[in-house]
């Protein structure tokens, strides 16, 4: 039962972090190579790399709601639903949620031409996901 919790985290993390390398590459291809106000240059490659750890956080942030809001730790599908639409919102909204604060420094990064690399936020996110999807394995196993 681990390993089924597991694998399902894992396709859904690899479907995700497929979107969010597309979005990311269109986005750094189509984009102004200037900062908002046209004042200062952004080098593309930095930007999209940025902007690909601002995926990953993203990602990370995502499959942990995922994880918390599905079998096991819910079980009734309207309460999966119903909590998964408002943590992914108190994800993005929220001071302290990593996924808020990497898009906010990508968002000012664009605004003043500075390439905010969010390696706090990526830590956060990787440590809380990884203690999240162990939980839900062994919450699995007791459960089954």
């Amino acid at each position: 039962m681990p390993r089924a919790h597991l694998a399902a985290l894992l396709a859904a993390s690899a479907c995700a972090g497929a979107l969010g390398v597309t979005g990311t590459v269109i986005v750094t291809a189509v984009s102004e190579r200037r900062s908002a106000d046209g004042l200062v240059d952004v080098a593309p490659l930095s930007a999209g790399g940025a902007g690909l750890l601002v995926a990953l956080v993203c990602l990370l942030t995502g499959a942990t709601v995922g994880a918390l809001c599905a079998r096991p730790p819910l079980r009734g599908r309207g309460w999966s639903l119903a909590s998964t639409a408002l943590l992914a919102l108190l994800a993005l909204v929220t001071s302290g949620s990593p996924a808020k604060a990497a898009v906010s420094g990508l968002v000012t990064g664009s605004r003043t031409g500075v390439i905010h690399t969010p390696g706090l936020p990526l830590a956060a996110a990787a440590l809380v996901a990884a203690v999240v999807a162990g939980a839900v394995c062994v919450l699995g196993t007791r459960r089954g």
